[in-house]
């Protein structure tokens, strides 16, 4: 039985995310200006930075089998840490707004 490599789940998530935090970057420009705004916005961009990159650690792990698979151990540990900033901004941004 092949096992089924994780940069399968990787890249149409982390591609996905990326799309996410720029609406939500566009969404925060929307709202009245208040203490959030300026650097969630900001942190959210980068955050979509670190989507990216491991949206390209994902297709490398996928495109190169062999030596991929260092290339999938970083793209989900930064998967993860991406996901874990996203949630921690939209926290924050949660309680501010409401």
């Amino acid at each position: 039985m092949q096992r089924e490599s994780l940069s399968n789940h990787i890249l149409p998530v982390s591609a996905t995310m990326v799309g996410v935090c720029m609406t939500v970057v566009s969404v925060i420009q929307l709202i009245p200006a208040n203490a959030v705004a300026p650097w969630a916005d900001r942190l959210l961009a980068a955050d979509s930075l670190f989507f990216l990159a491991s949206t390209v650690l994902s297709y490398w792990g996928l495109r190169h089998p062999k030596a991929g698979s260092v290339a999938e151990h970083y793209a989900d540990r930064l998967f993860l840490f991406a996901l874990a900033v996203m949630v921690l901004v939209s926290f924050v941004i949660a309680f501010e707004l409401f």
